[in-house]
């Protein structure tokens, strides 16, 4: 069956276009135990950020105390994915799974994510690294505070350094206005390239698959977003 004959039986039956297709998953490690190590004790926390590797950046975060987010937290969620992606995700902040987890995006969003990036030819293992603005759960899943985002933003600027995605996918009204540094509104931010840092990386908005899950009429537009970022990123066909 031909691509474009398989799109239109999909829309036909009323399948979202981002389940249409799948690649299979390369084997990486998974999210690391929580580190028990103090400041003191920490090779990786004695390290500057600015000479980790992903490793030690992980055990860093895994043993930060930088904000009062480290008291409620049960696991750090420092990221997880292809370490030479490029693309990178990053939305705003562990939930409940996650902080159980140790891992971005599980549960029903996650599985939301996941068709997204089938869409796009992706997994989240294969050219793809997830993260958050914070790396701990704000409690009852409340927004983070702009110091909480202050004490990760380092951690953020290091994974992006390690990686070096070719684009950034701002998921969620939060994620998006911090990296961008404004308060426009996520409807106006979108359906245009945005440009992060003095690398100038290309970044799209798009919202948040939880948002998605209660609001599915809005999938057409972050399907538009995601069509936007394979654009960008070079991907044929797009």
């Amino acid at each position: 069956m031909s691509r474009n004959r398989q799109r239109a039986c999909l829309q036909a039956l009323g399948v979202p276009l981002w389940e249409r297709r799948e690649r299979p998953p390369a084997a990486v490690p998974g999210p690391a135990e929580p580190s028990r190590a103090s400041a003191g004790q920490s090779d990786a926390v004695a390290t500057p950020l600015a000479r980790m590797d992903l490793a030690q950046l992980r055990e860093a975060v895994a043993g930060c105390r930088a904000c009062g987010l480290a008291q409620g937290r049960t696991r750090t969620v420092f990221g997880v994915g292809d370490p030479d992606a490029s693309l990178m995700i990053i939305g705003e902040a562990p939930g409940a799974q996650e902080d159980r987890q140790g891992e971005p995006f599980v549960g029903r969003a996650g599985k939301l994510l996941d068709a997204m990036l089938r869409a796009m030819g992706r997994s989240r293992q294969h050219d793809v690294f997830i993260t958050n603005i914070v790396k701990c759960r704000p409690p009852k899943n409340r927004d983070p505070k702009p110091e909480e985002a202050d004490a990760c933003a380092g951690y953020l600027r290091r994974q992006l350094e390690l990686v070096r995605p070719r684009l950034i996918l701002a998921v969620g009204r939060i994620a998006a206005q911090r990296l961008l540094q404004t308060d426009t509104g996520i409807s106006r931010l979108r359906g245009r390239v945005h440009y992060y840092g003095p690398d100038a990386i290309p970044l799209v908005v798009s919202y948040h698959p939880a948002y998605l899950l209660r609001s599915p009429q809005e999938k057409r537009k972050a399907w538009a977003d995601l069509k936007l970022a394979m654009r960008e990123l070079g991907d044929a066909d797009q």
